[in-house]
């Protein structure tokens, strides 16, 4: 595995952690275990912003994966990846209203957009490994030029 798909597998691992701890903390907060829920939510929040981290660092040091697979798939590819940063979006600033809710001890409020927010989630974390799938594993592609590189002309 090169450097081209270990930041990409490392931090498509680390959206799945995430999701799979909000299914775990709904499921606590359910059963009525809301100390658990709590510090399962922010190792969830932690995974989200290791993915981040990540993302963000490949995407300006190394750059990102071009689409491999077929011209004629292109632009549904590209439709289904607008799609997935446009949730993605909405999950992150959602997610943070509602750690912040929770935080201020604002629970009905918190517990409305939480349900929202974890939905969201999944449907984000389902769609980002389906474009990890498609980008490393079915159509492997051509890579692009760090962000750094572009900005100086190297």
């Amino acid at each position: 595995m090169d450097i081209y798909t270990l930041f990409p597998t490392i931090s498509t691992a680390f959206i799945v952690i995430s999701a799979i701890l909000v299914a775990i903390g709904w499921a606590l907060i359910i059963k009525g275990k809301r100390e658990a829920h709590k510090k399962t939510m922010i190792a969830a929040a932690v995974a989200a912003l290791l993915f981040f981290i990540i993302y963000m660092s490949r995407t300006v040091f190394v750059g990102n994966t071009a689409w491999g697979g077929p011209d004629n798939l292109k632009v549904y590819y590209q439709i289904f990846l607008i799609f997935h940063i446009v949730l993605a979006t909405v999950a992150a600033v959602f997610g943070i209203t509602t750690l912040v809710l929770g935080f201020k001890a604002k629970y009905a409020k918190h517990r409305k957009w939480g349900r929202t927010t974890s939905v969201i989630w999944f449907f984000t974390a389902i769609t980002g490994v389906a474009v990890y799938v498609l980008l490393y594993l079915m159509y492997p592609g051509g890579h692009t030029k760090p962000v750094w590189e572009v900005i100086l002309g190297a």
